[in-house]
């Protein structure tokens, strides 16, 4: 019994260890970016407003439809005052309309070629007749809008600008769940790095034990500096747990972020060494100012703003409307003869609409619109600053964790070698418990600092990288390769 109970217990910590589970920071990456519920809207987005475009770009090619009517029938009486009777009306019928519509892209025009065909079956008894016969009109329409704005081009302009901004999104997107996803990973790098410490401070503290144990049993030192031992070990135990729940705390924001399941067990990998880059200030604030997605965004918005100003403009303002139409019209009771006497039709219409008072509103309606455009700039105007002002916020504490990394370098191995002189002088008993643990403390802080300082430039790397568009690690551009691809197809 007690070795099948061994046997579970290695196989049961065999699994346990193989459960866990390394993640990159780039397989974090892709994870975040097929489970996140925002992307994945952000994408939906991006695929309804492509739809739309496309919907526009065919709406402005020609249009067939055919209406049929296969029965009409209608009876009506009538009074007819010379004669002071009643006369009856029956008529029976059926047409179709074969209609092919191309509208004219270049000046908001539509181009319309129109056939009906019908049947018409009428009796009427004013005249006691009845007439029974075929009908044709086959004719070709053009109507042209005057001294008014494009609708067609600003239309196809706004769906263009709407995929662009959406596939915008989607990217903006991207860049900001990089941004979370780094911080959440380094964050369980650095509760890693923690517990990494705080257990070699645990088996440090073990060892001072072990020898204040020794001493005090062979009477080279006094009981108060076992009991210091013991309450050093104690804290050192508490802290160890503390980190561990910090770190699992850390591991379900990590995994919750990530979409992943709760219960499984992750830990982070990657190689944090120093690696400094060569930052060009001047060129990321310049690549900052010309790529940036959200200096896109605001230049579409004002655009969106100016055609809203053209479509004010055009509220109750002088315009005009051309139709122009020639057709034939042929009737006859033998459906083969119907264009035997054909009937030309031509029609000429022009129509002006021309507004007199509208109390002011047209003027106000413009007014708004010019400051909506107004407000616009100024966003735009703001963002440039904003950009402006981060990139170099970014690049002043660069430089500074530099210095800070350097001199967290040599704290460590400062605080490694002052630890163990001064371990070796406790196993001398020239050195207390009390006093040693404050050296113990030193080295674990001097190791956080260190970890803390690689990880904050690392961030702030990334911060540049997100703020400019340009990767300086590898002195290439940043614009995400989803909206490359976008952009090259529409």
């Amino acid at each position: 019994m007690k070795i099948l109970i061994c046997a579970g217990a290695i196989l049961f910590s065999s699994l346990s260890s193989q459960a866990q589970k390394e993640i990159t920071l780039d397989e974090a990456l892709l994870i975040a970016f097929s489970n996140s519920p925002d992307i994945k809207k952000s994408k939906i987005n991006m695929e309804q407003n492509k739809e739309r475009l496309n919907a526009q770009l065919a709406s402005l090619r020609s249009r067939f439809t055919l209406d049929i009517t296969p029965i009409t029938y209608d009876k009506t009486e009538s009074y007819n005052e010379y004669f002071s009777n009643w006369n009856t009306s029956e008529n029976k019928g059926s047409k179709g309309t074969f209609t092919v519509s191309q509208p004219i892209k270049l000046s908001d025009g539509r181009l319309s070629l129109r056939n009906e065909f019908g049947y018409q079956d009428n009796f009427s008894e004013a005249s006691s007749s009845n007439y029974a016969g075929y009908n044709n009109s086959l004719y070709i329409q053009y109507d042209q809008p005057l001294f008014t704005f494009n609708k067609t081009k600003m239309d196809l302009t706004r769906n263009e600008l709407n995929l662009e901004n959406a596939t915008l999104s989607y990217s903006i997107q991207m860049l900001n769940m990089e941004r979370q996803v780094n911080q959440a990973f380094y964050t369980i790098y650095q509760k890693q790095m923690a517990l990494k410490i705080a257990e070699e401070e645990f088996e440090n503290q073990k060892v001072s034990k072990e020898i204040i144990v020794s001493k005090v049993e062979g009477g080279l030192s006094a009981k108060e500096e076992l009991y210091q031992a013991e309450l050093n070990y104690a804290t050192s135990k508490s802290s160890l747990d503390n980190n561990r729940v910090e770190l699992e705390n850390a591991k379900d924001e990590f995994k919750l972020l990530l979409g992943i399941s709760l219960y499984e067990d992750v830990a982070v990998s990657t190689d944090i060494k120093y690696m400094p880059v060569i930052v060009d200030l001047e060129k990321a604030i310049q690549n900052g100012l010309s790529q940036r997605l959200e200096l896109t965004q605001r230049q579409i918005d004002l655009n969106n703003a100016r055609f809203d100003l053209i479509e004010t403009t055009a509220q109750n303002a002088f315009k005009g409307n051309v139709n122009l139409s020639v057709g034939l019209m042929g009737n006859n009771e033998e459906w083969r003869k119907v264009y035997d006497r054909p009937t030309k039709s031509p029609r000429v219409g022009v129509t002006f609409s021309i507004p007199i008072f509208d109390w002011g509103e047209r003027k106000a309606r413009i007014r708004a619109a010019e400051l909506e455009i107004e407000s616009r700039e100024i966003d735009m105007n703001s963002l440039k600053n904003d950009i402006t002002i981060n990139i170099r916020k970014i690049y002043r504490n660069m430089k500074n964790l530099v210095q800070q990394i350097e001199i967290a370098e040599q704290n460590q191995k400062n605080a490694e070698l002052t630890y163990n002189i001064n371990l070796e002088r406790y196993r001398n008993g020239d050195l207390t418990s009390i006093d040693l643990e404050r050296f113990q403390n030193q080295l674990s802080e001097k190791k956080m600092n260190l970890a803390n300082s690689l990880i904050n430039y690392k961030l702030e790397l990334l911060n540049l990288k997100i703020q400019s568009l340009w990767d300086f690690e590898y002195n290439r551009s940043f614009v995400p390769q989803e909206l490359q691809e976008n952009l090259i197809k529409n």
